[in-house]
């Protein structure tokens, strides 16, 4: 099998993540970054990799494939000058900050045969992976309902409101989950700290079939907390990520009829086992896997553009509401 080479570009915080994954899995072929202290770090760590202040350097390298972890803005430009180059490409959630820009990405991969793929990485979690499992042997019975909390006091951006920030892994979610567009999105929230920046958000997305979820986001919240909880017609799942034991539970709870009456059936809670393997190992591997030109299914251009869609109608939401 072929030694894939993979070249990162950026080296910002979540770069250096796909930096030290791709080095692990001993696919890492270079580093494009601006930042020259940041290279010379980065060189004592990783003395086997090439290293570029430009992207058109590094396009001429003979590199396998791509991954983008720049500031959003710098999505589009960079990742459509390597689709044009011919080169597979993974780039960092939100695949661009519009979706007129994502369909052109989208379009431009299929012209030119290429993989674009984004970092929903979500999907690539085993707990998720497992919980799909399930799903699919019918053990939650009809889905009825999802909501997802990602809350926490961290870092505070002034390019993007919250939702922006944290909600397009949920949205992935939702989307791989509910397999279905919602009808209707309803958001609301509030700017506290800039204006028209809005730092917690409450949104409610309308499925087909009378299924619903919500998803919470906040960056002015007292502690972590990443909680997503599914319902179904014969179970119920809850998934806490921002435990220490990351626990995956099974309720064997339902409602069911006497007559006319709703009789709530209450049976025992099971903690289900998931592997503990690291999502953006897994990501990575998927993405290095299909460096051969074989079709991605997962992540691929056509749901980031599903994601963005579902973004840019709660933006809408939100903008009503001010007004």
């Amino acid at each position: 099998m072929k030694n894939y080479k993979v070249c990162v570009v950026g080296a910002g915080n979540w770069g250096r993540n796909h930096i030290r994954t791709l080095d692990n899995l001993k696919s890492l072929g270079g580093v494009v970054e601006k930042d020259k202290l940041v290279i010379e770090k980065l060189k004592i760590d990783y003395p086997e990799c090439k290293f570029y202040d430009n992207l058109d350097d590094a396009l001429d390298q003979g590199f396998d494939g791509f991954t983008i972890a720049t500031p959003p803005a710098f999505h589009f430009h960079d990742a459509k000058k390597i689709i044009g180059s011919g080169f597979h490409v993974l780039v960092e959630k939100p695949l661009t900050l519009n979706k007129q820009d994502a369909l052109e990405l989208c379009d431009l991969a299929k012209q030119n045969g290429i993989n674009l793929m984004v970092g929903h990485l979500l999907l690539f979690h085993p707990a998720f992976t497992k919980i799909k499992q399930i799903m699919d042997n019918g053990d939650l019975g009809k889905l009825q309902y999802i909501y997802s909390n990602r809350l926490n006091l961290g870092t505070i951006r002034s390019d993007e409101n919250v939702f922006w920030s944290f909600a397009p892994h949920d949205i992935s979610l939702f989307q791989y989950f509910f397999q279905n567009n919602p009808t209707e999105v309803v958001s609301r929230g509030i700017d506290i700290l800039q204006p028209g920046i809005h730092d917690s958000t409450i949104t409610s997305l309308k499925y087909p079939n009378n299924t619903m979820g919500h998803i919470f986001v906040s960056w002015l919240h007292p502690f972590k907390e990443h909680r997503f909880v599914i319902v179904g017609s014969e179970g119920m799942i809850h998934f806490e990520d921002s435990l220490s034991n990351k626990p995956l539970l099974y309720y064997d709870k339902s409602v069911m009829f006497e007559g006319d009456n709703p009789i709530t059936d209450i049976g025992p809670t099971k903690q289900i086992d998931y592997n503990l393997d690291l999502p953006l190992t897994l990501e990575m591997k998927y993405f290095i896997n299909h460096l051969n030109g074989d079709k991605i299914e997962i992540a691929n251009g056509g749901s980031a553009v599903e994601v963005i869609e579902i973004l840019e109608r709660a933006t809408l939401s939100l903008k009503k509401e001010i007004t």
